[in-house]
């Protein structure tokens, strides 16, 4: 089969905005450089990341893209072609990989160390979801967090895509993971996962219950909620403990398809702004990253990854079974994540 004789669609958003920006369009099928895989995508992850994306909020979308941009972090599907470099995959491989922007689309273009061949009895669903959450949850406890056996660990959103990643990972380290969520029907999904404790953010309770009587605190905090938590994630931390941020989700209006700018004024007005030598007086640490930047080390990359998949083949990583929308109802999608009421990974399938 020809792939330059295959119809194409892609996902464009001319300019920032809501839902309706997110338009299906026809495309061309992408050109394979000496080191690249074509791939016929089959799913295609949907992360919180893609919905700033859209909303014109996301820095290295700008630096990198501009606009129209085709948003889209990571995907799975088969093999079409492979550039005269490529050695790695051929034609009819099924794979899953990380795009550097541009995965809601019907065809991918991306460098072959960007791809790894989809584990034996996983559906290209489960795979969609296998590179922007677990990837996230493993360079915030691992890279930045210095996990390991004994350590006790706070996950904040734990039932969500990367949440729910970072509580099964946490665990397979040897850690003790303590869960937080929006709402109770959340909580026994945590629990599931290897959780020894689930507080509810809506409780009357929750910030006196972070720390049970007598505790020292966490050794990692791990948040991407913003200002509604990063002040209880840093007071919660002990001496020589780690706040890792990934996010401020709570700068969001929920249920809306734009922000409210009074909000997002007022949720930067709220953030804590840690002060070096009270820091260092207290002996913690406050880190942050976005992973996008991230796409550039490709041995950390493909390093991480290959723990990841150990992991899974060793049981003791769970592959999402996500909830799936169409390609044209992506849209729909968005509004599902940016209600708050999710659980688990979303994913488009072409």
């Amino acid at each position: 089969m020809n792939a330059m004789n295959l119809e194409a669609k892609k996902i464009v958003v001319a300019r920032p905005g809501g839902y309706s920006r997110l338009k299906v369009c026809t495309a061309e099928v992408p050109a394979v450089g000496p080191n690249e895989v074509l791939v016929q995508t089959e799913a295609i992850g949907v992360n919180f990341a893609d919905v700033v994306v859209r909303l014109g909020l996301y820095p290295s979308a700008r630096e990198y893209v501009g606009w129209p941009i085709t948003p889209g972090f990571e995907f799975s599907g088969r093999v079409l072609a492979v550039g005269d470099a490529v050695t790695t995959f051929r034609p009819g491989d099924d794979v899953f990989g990380a795009s550097l922007f541009g995965a809601y689309a019907t065809h991918v273009a991306v460098p072959a160390d960007y791809l790894f061949a989809r584990p034996a009895g996983m559906t290209a669903a489960q795979a969609a979801a296998l590179v922007v959450a677990p990837l996230t949850a493993w360079y915030a406890l691992v890279e930045l967090g210095a996990a390991s056996a004994g350590k006790k660990v706070l996950v904040h959103s734990a039932a969500g895509g990367v949440g729910s990643m970072m509580v099964q990972i946490a665990r397979a380290l040897g850690c003790h993971v303590v869960g937080t969520v929006g709402s109770p029907e959340k909580a026994e999904k945590v629990l599931s996962l290897g959780a020894e404790r689930v507080l509810v953010r809506s409780d009357p309770g929750f910030k006196k219950g972070l720390l049970s009587p007598g505790e020292r605190g966490y050794d990692i905090v791990l948040d991407a909620n913003g200002y509604e938590t990063l002040r209880d994630s840093y007071r919660v931390l002990r001496p020589t403990g780690r706040l890792v941020i990934y996010g401020a989700h709570s700068m969001m209006s929920r249920g809306w398809a734009l922000p409210n700018p009074f909000r997002l004024l007022w949720g930067f007005l709220r953030t804590p702004r840690f002060q070096p030598l009270e820091m260092t007086n207290a002996n913690k640490s406050v880190m942050a990253f976005n992973l996008s930047y991230l796409f550039s080390e490709v041995p950390t990359l493909r390093a991480a990854m290959a723990q990841i998949l150990d992991l899974i083949a060793r049981e003791q990583l769970q592959a999402a079974t996500p909830t799936t929308y169409p390609f044209e109802k992506v849209g729909e999608a968005h509004a599902a994540l940016q209600s708050g009421r999710t659980v688990g990974k979303l994913v488009l399938v072409p």
